[in-house]
């Protein structure tokens, strides 16, 4: 879980700390590199990801990131790079994990939001003010179609069914958009919560699960490649819009801590978060 400077790392099993990956300037996200026990924080504080060992969780090494404010980051098993993209810039930097070194960037057209892989060498990412998703060769590292959201506006959450080739998008109007991740194709949607944060897949259970601003968490049912439905609205937490899946147990995890009121100058931003209130909620099927 990335804090503001640093990542905690809890067993899941025991629901224990067991420990943390220091100086991460405003982490962002943390990817794994399954077959070389090799991990990847997104440092947006500091335009850099660190790399660190899953196993002892020891840093070794770090790589610069050709923008600023690396965020949303992905790990694509085929070509066996991390792509970080740069909130900031507008780009992306691509790095070889077992090297560690920076392999080539290129530019996005947009901000980005959330990303995905489906595994053979293709990358996504949702480019948020121009309602499009953006298709990337990761072989060749560069970007290539664009994919209108419509019906939906601004997507920010996405999961990838590998297996099917499907997309699912969480956008700001309160739509979950399926995309055919081959072509683009608009598949459907679904109805969701309002403020889509992060999103999951399980591709036993062909479930998809979107965590939301309000505090809730919209569980949709695959029943085909092509058809879908809401099949709950789980209430959580105002504040728990980040989730993680863990595909053995079937549970999800969602961190958050309690905020104090907004300052009275920007009545419409969040307040500061309050010590000692950082919890985990667990849910399960």
């Amino acid at each position: 879980m990335t804090h503001g400077t640093h990542v905690a790392v809890i067993d899941v099993d025991l629901g224990n700390l067991v420990g943390t990956i220091d100086n991460t300037p405003g982490a962002h996200f943390t990817v794994i590199d399954p077959e070389l026990d090799r991990g990847f924080v997104s440092n947006g504080g500091a335009a850099r990801l660190t790399i660190f060992n899953t196993k002892t969780l020891a840093t070794i090494g770090e790589v610069k990131s050709t923008g600023e404010n690396p965020g949303p980051t992905v790990f694509d098993p085929a070509t066996k790079r991390v792509f970080a993209f740069n909130l900031n810039t507008h780009n992306a930097t691509a790095v070889d994990s077992k090297e560690g070194k920076v392999v080539g960037s290129f530019d996005l057209g947009g901000r980005p939001e959330l990303a995905g892989t489906d595994a053979k060498g293709n990358v996504f990412v949702n480019l948020v003010q121009k309602n499009v998703v953006l298709q990337i060769d990761a072989w060749t590292m560069t970007p290539g179609q664009t994919w209108p959201v419509a019906p939906c506006e601004g997507p920010r959450t996405m999961a990838v069914d590998q297996n099917n080739g499907r997309l699912f998008i969480g956008c700001a109007i309160r739509r979950m958009v399926i995309l055919d991740s081959n072509n683009g194709r608009a598949i459907g949607s679904v109805p969701i919560g309002p403020g889509p944060d992060d999103s999951a897949y399980d591709p036993e259970t062909r479930l998809i699960y979107i965590s939301n601003g309000d505090g809730t968490v919209s569980v949709i049912q695959q029943e085909s490649a092509d058809k879908y439905s809401l099949l709950e609205t789980v209430k959580t937490a105002p504040g728990a819009r980040n989730m993680a899946l863990d595909l053995k147990t079937k549970r999800i995890f969602l961190p958050l801590s309690d905020r104090g009121p907004p300052p009275p100058t920007a009545p419409g931003s969040r307040g500061a978060l309050m010590p000692g209130t950082f919890r985990v909620l667990v849910f399960g099927m």
